[in-house]
């Protein structure tokens, strides 16, 4: 099991609107059935720490690529363009969940 981190630098003041958008391209991934329920976060410059910056995270049972022959990505058109429009920055990243099975003894 893995768990895949989106991040977005977004323009000055814009991390809230980002997150609303990342939000819902989150939910029509979902509805899609390419992801499992998405985690949206972000600091918009009230909190410690970096600023202006928007989370999404999901947990994934395998990685796959998206570009795989049978995959058919959802429409996220404009959503994604106002996305582009407002960010600076993006990337990805991916960590493998410590699950029960995975778990060493410590004695």
């Amino acid at each position: 099991m893995y768990v895949v981190r989106r991040v977005w630098a977004t323009k000055r003041r814009e991390a809230r609107r980002v997150a609303s958008i990342v939000a819902e391209i989150g939910g029509i991934y979902e509805a899609s059935g390419q992801r499992e329920p998405v985690r949206v976060y972000f600091n918009g410059g009230t909190l410690p720490g970096e600023r202006n910056v928007v989370y999404m995270e999901w947990t994934a049972p395998v990685l796959e690529s998206p570009y795989r022959g049978d995959n058919v990505l959802p429409d996220t058109g404009a959503l994604s363009q106002e996305l582009r429009d407002l960010t600076e920055d993006s990337w990805i990243e991916f960590y493998e969940l410590l699950t029960p099975d995975k778990r060493i003894s410590i004695d």
